[in-house]
């Protein structure tokens, strides 16, 4: 298992907080998703491997930008 971050740029409150929380949790692989509206990043634990495009597209797809990951 491995911890990522992913900076996701545009989120103004915890309703996109939330949003960006269910789109990531949503994707088979990842599980403790924390969302951090301050420094604008999402953290994940891999529970399997997942690619970086799968998690870029989920963010996208809900309005927000996916950035570099940390």
């Amino acid at each position: 298992m491995r911890t990522r971050t992913i900076e996701v740029k545009g989120m103004s409150c915890n309703h996109c907080v939330q949003s960006v929380t269910r789109a990531l949790s949503g994707i088979e692989g990842l599980t403790n998703v924390k969302v951090d509206l301050t420094f604008g990043t999402a953290t994940y634990d891999e529970t399997k491997p997942v690619a970086d495009d799968v998690v870029k597209a989920a963010i996208e797809r809900i309005g927000f930008t996916a950035g570099n990951y940390r």
